[in-house]
């Protein structure tokens, strides 16, 4: 006889759903930023240095509006060129709570920057092709304490001006939560 009482029930999430539940899973994007003849442009994650909590890049994506293709560096804790503008366009990705949470790090973004990122590292590099989106799933690996960030920054190809978005899915964790 079959008898439900003698097994105990088991459900895998994923980590991104269960950030999302607990209220720690955030996206957002840059505002339309323009970059070419020689001017370059980035949107970053940044984790304010009094924050208290961890950054987890989980997802990015890179929206090429142009007819050719652009090459994007992805980089790690560095100072960007340029005069920074914070986005407004951030959202909890559980909207069903209440109040809703407000995250900690912000997105940065700067357009039309003569230079390129000092310090920090340049971890990869992606070609964004024509009239496409490139999307990354990092799955929350790349990890930067209070004051550190994660940019991307887009390269200008040639004279022609270029229209783009970078956006990203991310969560934070309280800083003494990590060793638990």
């Amino acid at each position: 006889m079959f008898n439900e009482d003698r097994f105990n029930k088991a459900i895998n999430i994923p980590n991104p759903l269960y950030q999302s539940l607990e209220g720690r899973y955030f996206v957002g994007q840059t505002e339309h930023i323009r970059f070419g003849k020689g001017k370059n442009a980035w949107g970053s994650l940044v984790n304010p240095i009094k924050s208290d909590v961890n950054l987890f890049v989980n997802a990015f994506t890179i929206t090429n509006h142009s007819n050719q293709p652009f090459e994007a560096e992805i980089w790690f804790n560095p100072i960007p060129p340029g005069k920074p503008r914070l986005s407004t366009n951030v959202t909890p990705a559980n909207t069903a709570l209440s109040p809703l949470p407000k995250p900690a790090v912000k997105i940065a973004y700067a357009e039309f920057v003569k230079g390129f990122p000092t310090r920090g590292v340049m971890a990869f590099r992606r070609i964004v092709p024509p009239q496409s989106t490139l999307a990354s799933d990092e799955d929350g690996k790349f990890i930067f304490p209070p004051g550190g960030s994660f940019m991307i920054f887009l390269v200008s190809p040639n004279n022609e001006v270029i229209q783009a978005e970078v956006a990203f899915g991310w969560f934070e964790k309280d800083k003494r939560e990590m060793h638990e």
